[in-house]
C-alpha cells in the first residue's frame, strides 16, 4: 500500500506538466474582462485563482474534488458505529482526489495521533493571554507560536529550499498543524468556559471524535464534529480565509504563518462570524414571538415586518449560490434524523423559516438568492448540544477550514505558483477609463 505522501507525490508528478503547458503555451488566453465594479467591489467574480481542491457551482453548490457533499459522505470510509466518515479520510481525498480505502484512512489517523501533542510552550502562550481575549485571537496566537517548528522554514533558512521538493516540507507542516488544531481548540474551550478543567485525549479516537471528547461532549456530538469539520473545510479559494492563506503562502511563508493569517480573516463579521450572528438573530426572533414556535402565517407576518423595517433575514442569500446551500441541507438532514433535535423548538423555528422565508424574499424582490446558506443552520446544532458560547463557533469553523486551506497551499508549492501581486489603479485612472474624467 502506498502512503498518502507517496500517492500525493505521484499525483503531483502527473499534474505538473499540465500546469507547465498552460503557462508556456496558453498564458495569453483570456479568461474574462474586469469591470470597474469588480475592481472597487472586492474583485468579486474575477477569474484569477486556480484550485483543484473544490469548486463552487452556483446551482450545485460545493464539490470536493468533483464530488457533491452527499457523494462525499457516501464514498468515504466511515468511523465504526457512525454514519459519518473520518475527517482524516477526507484530508486524503482533498490532497489526492482519490477516495481512500479504510487502510489508507487509518494510516492518516495514526499519523495524526503521533503528531497531535500540543507543545507546552503553546499552552504557556495561551495561559499568558487575558482570559477575556477572543478565542479566535487565542487560536491564531497558538498557531503562529508553533512556527518555530516549521520544517519548511527551517530548510529554507538552511539553504535547502528546492522548488521541486518544497511541497514535502509544506505537507509535513500541514499534517502537524491539522493534528494539533483540534486539541488546541479544545484546550481554549475548556480554559475559557469550563473552569480551566481539561480532558486528556483518548488514544483510540479519530480526529473528530477526539475533539468532541476533549471538550467534554457526548458520543452523539462526535458525529457533529466530523460533519461540521468536513462541511466547513473548503469553499473554493476566493473566500477570505482561503485566499489569505494562499496569499501569505505565496510569499513562501510557511503553513503556520499562512494559516494564522487565514484565521485572522475568518474572524471577521462578514466571514466566519456570520454563524454566531444568525443564531443570535434567530433566538431574538423567537423571543419576539413569545418564545413559542409560531404558525406559518404568524411567521410570514413577522418576516415581512423584519424586511419592512429595513433589516435582512440573516443566513439567507449567498454571494455565489443561487439555490439552497448543500451544507445547510446536510445539517438539516442531521437534525431531522436525530431524535430530540428534530423536535427542538429552535430547530423547528429554523425549519419553518426555511419553508416560509424563500417565498417572502422572492416576493420582496431584493434578494438575488432567497435560499439559506450554511450559517442559517449550524449554530442551532451547537446550541442544542450545549456549546452555547457564541464566540467559540468561529474556532470550530477554523478547525474545519484548515483542511482546505492547508491542502491548497501544499499544492501551491508543488506546482510552483508565484507570489501573488495584482496591479492597482488610481481612481483617476478608473474615471478616465469610464470617460467621466
Amino acid at each position: 500500500m502506498s502512503t498518502l505522501k507517496e500517492t500525493l507525490f505521484k499525483k503531483i508528478q502527473e499534474h505538473r506538466p499540465r500546469t507547465t503547458k498552460l503557462v508556456k503555451e496558453c498564458s495569453d488566453v483570456k479568461l474574462g474582462d474586469v469591470t470597474i465594479g469588480q475592481a472597487i467591489g472586492g474583485a468579486r467574480g474575477i477569474k484569477c485563482l486556480v484550485t483543484d481542491i473544490s469548486y463552487l457551482d452556483p446551482m450545485e453548490g460545493i464539490r470536493f474534488r468533483g464530488m457533491t457533499i452527499p457523494e462525499t459522505f457516501a464514498a468515504l470510509p466511515k468511523v465504526p458505529g457512525s454514519d459519518y466518515p473520518y475527517v482524516e479520510g477526507f484530508w486524503y481525498l482533498l490532497l489526492t482526489g482519490d477516495v481512500p480505502t479504510m487502510e489508507q484512512t487509518l494510516e492518516v489517523v495514526e499519523d495524526w495521533k503521533q503528531r497531535s501533542a500540543v507543545p507546552e510552550y503553546v499552552i504557556d502562550v495561551l495561559r499568558a493571554m487575558p482570559r477575556d481575549s477572543h478565542p479566535m485571537a487565542m487560536f491564531s496566537a497558538a498557531i503562529v507560536a508553533m512556527q518555530r517548528e516549521s520544517v519548511f522554514a527551517q530548510n529554507y533558512a538552511a539553504g535547502k529550499f528546492n522548488k521541486m521538493t518544497c511541497w514535502e516540507d509544506m505537507y509535513e507542516d500541514s499534517n502537524t498543524l491539522m493534528a494539533r488544531l483540534g486539541p488546541i481548540g479544545a484546550y481554549i474551550y475548556r480554559m475559557k468556559y469550563k473552569g480551566d478543567t481539561h480532558i486528556a485525549p483518548d488514544p483510540e479516537l479519530d480526529m473528530g471524535g477526539q475533539f468532541a471528547h476533549m471538550i467534554g461532549q457526548t458520543d452523539e456530538y462526535k458525529d457533529v464534529a466530523r460533519m461540521y469539520f468536513i462541511l466547513h473545510s473548503d469553499h473554493e479559494s476566493g473566500n477570505v480565509s482561503a485566499h489569505t492563506t494562499h496569499l501569505v503562502a505565496s510569499a513562501l511563508s510557511d503553513a503556520y504563518y499562512s494559516y494564522s493569517a487565514g484565521i485572522n480573516g475568518l474572524a471577521g463579521p462578514l466571514h466566519g462570524l456570520a454563524n454566531e450572528e444568525v443564531l443570535r438573530w434567530t433566538q431574538n426572533f423567537m423571543a419576539k414571538l413569545g418564545g413559542e414556535v409560531p404558525t406559518e402565517e404568524g411567521l410570514k407576518e413577522a418576516l415581512w415586518a423584519t424586511l419592512n423595517s429595513g433589516q435582512v433575514i440573516p443566513g439567507y442569500g449567498h454571494a455565489v449560490l443561487r439555490k439552497t446551500d448543500p451544507r445547510y441541507t446536510s445539517q438539516r438532514e442531521f437534525c431531522l434524523n436525530t431524535p430530540g433535535l428534530k423536535d427542538y423548538p429552535l430547530f423547528k423555528l429554523v425549519a419553518m423559516i426555511y419553508d416560509v422565508a424563500p417565498g417572502v424574499l422572492t416576493e420582496h424582490g431584493k434578494a438575488k438568492n432567497p435560499w439559506p446558506n450554511v450559517d442559517a443552520q449550524s449554530g442551532v446544532i451547537q446550541w442544542y448540544y450545549g456549546v452555547t458560547e457564541y464566540e467559540f463557533y468561529t474556532v470550530l469553523f477554523g478547525i474545519g477550514r484548515a483542511l482546505g486551506c492547508l491542502a491548497n497551499i501544499t499544492w501551491d508549492r508543488a506546482l510552483g505558483y508565484g507570489i501573488e501581486r495584482p496591479k492597482s489603479l488610481t481612481t483617476a485612472m478608473l474615471e478616465e477609463a469610464a470617460g467621466i474624467a
